[in-house]
């Protein structure tokens, strides 16, 4: 068998039914392949973007995405979607075309040491410099991506060896990887400090992302408030009683001020990173303790806490480990609990502001009024991100895609087009800004050509939101590059690429131009001029000397 043949046959029952690529010398031959496979692919009109379909799709539906790009500029062009997903811990197989074995190191046309080049940003890198060892490569990077904490891996795929004939004996032999290890020995010691605490609360993160019920079970057994990272969005429902909301640089005052009191914090895949975890909102009480619960073992301890007890394992099994070693009889903490309670009806907005310019907050009312569990909400990364996660109404993991880590824009548009792939018969919306539409705003043509329909919720301030945010609070409001001064009309550059567009400038309009973009059939993007000068608070500075800019929305 060929081995293009072979690579296919492989990923289809592998499962695969998807493929997000862009074609080039290096892999023309697997691109023949695909005429007579079973796989869809789906042509992006830049590989980065094939890399955040991938990450879209895996993200919503559970299994690894695959995007496929040619050796060279295809290949570094793929690097930052395959950083967005390692960053997020998102399971990926990257496949890149490359010259031929013979040639490496040559400087042939188009190559590029790919195998070097992602191997920072993936969970493993192979090279396949012998086709009989393809099966091998397919079948680990396989199980690599999803086993432990999840990530891309990358498989390197010289033209030669993708061109000669494998022994297909090869190909059903067992290949497999050592199982990860487990560390619940400190389960007492967990358990007895929960039985301590007085001010408990529950922190929870990504990595939480497959023990919703296990997390909620744990948060209604104790009564605890409840946070989450930007990752956990959508892990506990948005209408908890105790769920306090998104924690981190700019987490809700209830999340922050709850975290800063507490004297316990539970944490279950959360990597208790600068963002989530700083000088502003970490724990006054210098003997808190911490119960870390993770897979990955290289982020204990990152929280900087002396007293801190680290349960290493799958979420999932280790919470439940948790709850049966608490037993049937948790402790009271009706006096937090009340407190919880009061702060978070503090912390209260309303969202139906009648202004002009458009409050952002306003946006986020119309879309929950529209949007159901078969809803799934993608974003880019700035202003637009954050408003989402504080005021979106999520229910469910998987419901809420979003670049953390790497803080990727352009993330939103191609990650909701993987996303439609994934669950064609799921709404899929995506919450951008003007800036990082811009930066993939071709994909547009994909997800028209590709039939793969998107409602692309655009906020139009003319800035770079967040990054003007900053210089206002932090530079002395000296903008610098921060004004978008030749924005385009959207409306008619979504109509050029087979899109629908709607401008909307009126709070009164929002409603109905989204409900008509959600019912067309064809990508429609919906125009919002929205007010430059409403910030997102709270926000907090990376420098601890400097204090943090409060607010309550004041609306």
């Amino acid at each position: 068998m060929k081995g293009t043949k072979a690579l296919l046959s492989m990923l289809e029952n592998k499962g695969v039914d998807t493929i997000f690529g862009y074609p080039g010398g290096s892999v023309i031959s697997i691109y023949d392949e695909l005429l007579d496979s079973s796989i869809r692919h789906v042509l992006v009109r830049h590989e980065q973007c094939a890399a955040h379909m991938a990450d879209g799709y895996a993200r919503a539906k559970n299994q690894p995405g695959v995007c496929l790009a040619t050796s060279g500029p295809g290949t570094t062009n793929l690097v930052t979607g395959i950083a967005t997903a390692y960053a997020d811990s998102v399971p990926m197989i990257a496949l890149t075309g490359q010259v031929a074995a013979g040639s490496l190191g040559l400087g042939a046309f188009q190559e590029v040491d790919a195998y070097s080049l992602l191997m920072p940003v993936t969970k493993h890198s192979y090279r396949v410099l012998d086709v009989n060892r393809l099966p091998h490569a397919i079948h680990e990077a396989w199980e690599i991506c999803q086993m432990g904490r999840r990530g891309p891996v990358h498989i390197d795929l010289p033209i030669d060896q993708m061109n000669s004939e494998i022994d297909v004996s090869f190909i059903d032999e067992k290949y497999g990887v050592k199982p990860l290890t487990e560390d619940v020995s400190a389960m007492n010691d967990a358990v007895k400090w929960i039985r301590e605490a007085k001010r408990p609360l529950i922190l929870v993160g990504g990595g939480a992302i497959d023990a919703s019920a296990e997390v909620m079970e744990l948060a209604r057994l104790l009564g605890a408030p409840v946070d989450t990272t930007l990752m956990g969005t959508g892990i506990v429902p948005y209408d908890y009683e105790m769920y306090m909301g998104p924690l981190g640089m700019h987490g809700k005052m209830a999340a922050l001020t709850m975290s800063r009191e507490a004297d316990l914090i539970i944490s279950i895949g959360s990597r208790f990173s600068d963002r989530t975890y700083s000088s502003h909102d970490r724990m006054d009480d210098p003997q808190g303790r911490i119960i870390h619960i993770d897979m990955d073992a290289t982020e204990f301890d990152k929280h900087k806490h002396t007293c801190s007890v680290n349960l290493q394992g799958d979420a999932k099994r280790v919470v439940r480990l948790l709850i049966d070693a608490i037993g049937g009889t948790a402790p009271s903490y009706a006096e937090w609990i009340d407190h919880a309670k009061q702060i978070k009806k503090r912390c209260f907005c309303d969202q139906r502001k009648e202004c002009i310019p458009i409050a952002p907050q306003r946006i986020m009312y119309e879309i929950n009024q529209l949007i159901d569990d078969d809803t799934i909400i993608t974003t880019d990364v700035g202003q637009n991100q954050m408003w989402a996660m504080h005021y979106l109404n999520i229910s469910h993991p998987r419901q809420f895609l979003t670049s953390g880590t790497f803080g990727t824009m352009g993330f939103g548009l191609p990650s909701a087009i993987g996303a439609k792939a994934a669950m064609p018969d799921k709404k899929v919306l995506t919450i951008t800004g003007d800036a990082g539409l811009q930066m993939v705003i071709q994909e547009l043509a994909t997800s028209v050509a590709e039939d793969l329909p998107v409602t692309v919720i655009l906020l139009n301030n003319g800035t770079l939101g967040m990054v003007r945010q900053m210089q206002k609070f932090f530079w002395n409001e000296r903008y610098s590059a921060t004004t978008l001064g030749a924005n385009p009309d959207f409306v008619k550059v979504a109509e050029g690429f087979g899109c629908k567009g709607i401008h909307v400038e009126k709070p009164g309009e929002i409603g109905d131009a989204i409900r008509q973009a959600m019912d067309n059939d064809v990508t429609t993007v919906v125009e919002i001029m929205v007010d430059p000068d409403i910030e997102i608070l709270p926000m907090l500075p990376a420098n601890p000397n400097i204090p943090m800019v409060k607010g309550y929305c004041p609306f």
